[in-house]
């Protein structure tokens, strides 16, 4: 597999969901990070928060002892405009609570590391 390159203006898309949320019983975060993957995008990232409120108002954190509480993550998928349009759809699919923003962002650098066979 060929190392993707990835420098000056780009389009970033986050996800926020709930870290329980789900697609066919496996976590949605993960779903959209391994279709992400699928699909040739540069990369994505996953971030978990310790507190935060969407839609529903109700406040969600991590300060309390609740292991039950359904913090919020942030996925981060950045690449050209053309290839992360591509890949909305696949987003209207998978999310059906949640936001999804996107954000014109330019790429400084984008350099991964050798892989030794």
């Amino acid at each position: 597999m060929t190392a993707t390159r990835l420098t000056g203006d780009a389009l970033r898309v986050t996800i926020f969901i709930g870290e329980h949320d789900t697609y066919h019983h496996k976590p949605l975060y993960s779903e959209i990070v391994h279709r992400a993957h699928a699909a040739g995008l540069a990369g994505a990232s996953v971030f978990r928060g310790i507190e935060g409120f969407g839609a529903t108002s109700l406040i969600h954190t991590a300060r309390l002892l609740s292991m039950n509480e359904d913090l919020p993550v942030a996925i981060v998928i950045v690449d050209t405009e053309e290839r992360v349009r591509a890949f909305l759809p696949q987003l209207d699919e998978l999310v059906s609570s949640g936001l999804v923003i996107l954000d014109d962002c330019e790429v400084i650098r984008y350099v991964g590391k050798e892989r030794h066979a």
